[in-house]
This record gives structure tokens, C-alpha cells and sequence, in this order.
């Protein structure tokens, strides 16, 4: 009976945070404690308040990659599409330039070489 009278006086001190008021050195202790509890708790909740927020940003700017490597593909087909033979000669039919059914030929020039004073002397 005592020992169950001791657990209830005990329960009931945790319950009113008797352990918090009492005038010695162990309540200032406790205070510490639960301030020290307090703010590591708020340390992390703000670190995941950060993280989530590079999580959101990471995938935001993984679908805008996504997005600009589309439209790079879509870019470079339209231009391997400009660049055919074909296209830029039909282009061209309109402003009356045809293709030439003589192959090119290269042009070569020669350059005299220039004598300088001393190859004049020898």
C-alpha cells in the first residue's frame, strides 16, 4: 500500500511538473534540459523545412532539363532538315537560283614567292 501510494504521489508530481517549481538546484537543471530539448527540436524541423525545399527545388529543375533537352532535340532535327540539299534548293527555286549540273571545280592559286634582300645578294 505504500509503495502504490509513493507511485501515485510520484506520477501525480510528473503530471503537475512539480520536478519544475521546487526550489532546488535540480529545477534549474531541468530547465536547462527542456530548453536544450526545445531548441534541437527546432533545429530540426527548420532542417527539414530546408532540405524539403532543395527536394522541390531539385525536381522542379530536373523536368525543366527535361523540358530544354525536348526542345534542344526538336531544334537540332529542324535544323539538320534546314540544312538538306533539298530543302535549301527548293528555297532557292523560288528566287529563280537552281543547283548547277556542273560539279565544282577547285581553284588553285600560286603564289610568287617574294625575295628577300639576301636571297637578291646570293
Amino acid at each position: 500500500m505504500a509503495e502504490e501510494k509513493k507511485m501515485k504521489h510520484g506520477v501525480y508530481s510528473i503530471l503537475k511538473a512539480r520536478y519544475l517549481i521546487n526550489e532546488d538546484a535540480n529545477a534549474a537543471k531541468n530547465w536547462r534540459f527542456i530548453v536544450f530539448l526545445i531548441l534541437l527540436a527546432i533545429l530540426m524541423i527548420a532542417n527539414t523545412q530546408r532540405y524539403e525545399q532543395k527536394v522541390f527545388k531539385i525536381v522542379a529543375l530536373t523536368s525543366e532539363v527535361k523540358e530544354l533537352r525536348s526542345e534542344f532535340v526538336d531544334r537540332r532535327s529542324e535544323l539538320m532538315q534546314l540544312k538538306m540539299e533539298s530543302t535549301v534548293s527548293a528555297q532557292m527555286e523560288g528566287k529563280q537560283i537552281f543547283p548547277s549540273s556542273v560539279p565544282p571545280v577547285k581553284i588553285k592559286v600560286k603564289k610568287e614567292e617574294q625575295k628577300g634582300f639576301f636571297s637578291n645578294l646570293w
